[in-house]
C-alpha cells in the first residue's frame, strides 16, 4: 500500500494518473457471479439486442467500480474514500471478440473541503469508445 496522502500536499487541479481498463465478457461473467446480478443483457447477445441495446453491456456497478480505482491507487488505501457517486450516461458495449472493451478513466483533484475535514472532492471522467459513460462522477477523499 502506498503512503497516505497529506492534505496539505494536494491541490485543486491536480491530476491523477490516468488508467484503462479492459472489459471482456468473461469479465461480466465473473462479476455477475460475484454479485448475484444474471441479467442476461450483461451476457446474451440475442437478449440484449430484443430489448433494444447494441449489444452485450458492462454492469453499471462493475463500470463505477472500475472508475472509482483511479481514485483508491491514488490515495494508497479504499478506505480514504468517504463518498462516491455518479449518473450513468452511456452503457459500456462489450462485444464478443478477442479485445471487449476499455474504460478510460482520468481524474482530478477538483477542491479542497476545509482543513478541518481534510477531505477533497475529485471528479472523474470515464469514457468508453469514445462516448462518456458516466456522468458527474464525484469521489470525496479523506486524507491525512
Amino acid at each position: 500500500m502506498a503512503a497516505a496522502l497529506s492534505y496539505d500536499d494536494v491541490e485543486p487541479g491536480s491530476e491523477l494518473p490516468p488508467r484503462s481498463f479492459p472489459v471482456t465478457r468473461a469479465d461480466l461473467v465473473q462479476y455477475a457471479g460475484a454479485s448475484g446480478d444474471f441479467n442476461p443483457i450483461h451476457w446474451n447477445e440475442r437478449f440484449a439486442k430484443s430489448v433494444g441495446l447494441e449489444d452485450v453491456i458492462a454492469h453499471g456497478m462493475f463500470t463505477m467500480a472500475e472508475a472509482v480505482r483511479v481514485v483508491t491507487d491514488w490515495a494508497g488505501d479504499p478506505a480514504a474514500v468517504v463518498e462516491y457517486g455518479v449518473r450513468f450516461t452511456k452503457p459500456v458495449v462489450v462485444p464478443d471478440d478477442d479485445k471487449g472493451a476499455v474504460i478510460e478513466v482520468s481524474a482530478k483533484v477538483a477542491a479542497k473541503l476545509g482543513e478541518d475535514t481534510r477531505r477533497v472532492r475529485v471528479d472523474l471522467t470515464a469514457t468508453s469508445a469514445g462516448q462518456k459513460v458516466l456522468g458527474m462522477s464525484r469521489a470525496v477523499v479523506q486524507l491525512t
